[in-house]
């Protein structure tokens, strides 16, 4: 019998630790993404799963569908669950620079023959 509640007790500590680690960050992600697809209105810029970058034109949110013009007089219709995050210039510079620099830094020197 304390083997089995042992075993119960480790069983129940695994679990618990996928839980933490797996199940309930993937939540949290859906959840912020669900609110930031909520708030979506006319004129903002997003970018789509694709890397596409477009401005909402019209959201059917009870569809599920955005409408988003992606060069002038192109718009495409696109589900909710494709627009992956706002587009913010500076913040996709920023990201772009410290790609580059990491890039740097781990490349082998070439030069150097």
């Amino acid at each position: 019998m304390p083997e089995f509640v042992l075993f119960a007790i480790v069983m129940l500590l695994i679990l618990g630790a996928y839980w933490a680690m797996v199940v309930y960050p993937k939540q949290r992600t859906f959840q912020k993404r669900q609110q930031y697809v909520s708030n979506l209105r006319p004129g903002d810029e997003v970018i789509t799963y694709g890397g596409i970058i477009g401005k909402i034109v019209d959201v059917e949110a009870e569809n599920g569908i955005a409408y988003v013009e992606i060069a002038e007089g192109i718009v495409v219709r696109l589900v909710n669950a494709a627009l992956v995050q706002a587009y913010n210039p500076e913040e996709i510079a920023r990201n772009a620079q410290m790609g580059l620099e990491r890039e740097k830094i781990s490349a082998p020197n070439e030069g150097a023959r």
